[in-house]
């Protein structure tokens, strides 16, 4: 077959005797047909459009308000928790202003109870004391201070402890600080 356009081969497609007629009546009508399907088209594309600005308004929308819900979060994460810690402060003032005529037992009573209310008030809020006096040492927990040697208790437990710790729902806010027992042996 010869791809010279002015071939015999190319031009029999084209003759009359191969419907060549028929198919350009066939082209017409199917463009009169398509139009139609066009029109019908690009309504459906129009609709998509619009319905993709609107999704996509919708979804800028969401992102704004989220971000805004977050920033919120933020701010007053700890209004709650700063309320409760009103009631404590009030206290304190409270025994700030009676300690004027008051005697030593009494501020320090007053002063046990504002205690108890400011544990209270952390306790509510997840806030947990690690006080591990006569505990085996834990490094996760604690951060000893130094080593004293003791045949009272076990080697690695802990003897004194110059500041507890905090946890806060399970993680840990403030190691414990501590000394720890190490053998008798081990001090000579």
């Amino acid at each position: 077959m010869s791809v010279n356009p002015d071939s015999s081969d190319d031009q029999q497609y084209d003759s009359p005797a191969n419907g060549a007629d028929s198919s350009v009546d066939d082209a017409v009508d199917d463009d009169q047909a398509s139009g139609s399907e066009v029109a019908r088209l690009q309504a459906l594309a129009d609709e998509n459009w619009d319905r993709y600005v609107r999704a996509a308004a919708e979804l800028e929308n969401v992102r704004k308000r989220a971000a805004r819900d977050i920033e919120n979060a933020r701010k007053f994460a700890l209004e709650r928790f700063a309320t409760e810690l009103l009631a404590v402060m009030d206290s304190l003032e409270m025994g700030l202003q009676a300690a004027d005529g008051a005697s030593a037992a009494d501020i320090l009573q007053g002063s046990q109870a504002t205690l108890r209310q400011f544990a209270a008030t952390l306790e509510r809020f997840g806030v947990q004391e690690v006080d591990p006096r006569g505990e085996p040492f834990d490094p996760a927990l604690h951060e000893a201070m130094t080593m004293q040697p003791s045949d009272e208790v076990e080697p690695n437990t802990v003897l004194t402890v110059f500041q507890k710790g905090y946890t806060l729902n399970g993680r840990l806010l403030r190691p414990a600080r501590v000394v720890v027992a190490a053998s008798p042996e081990r001090a000579g």
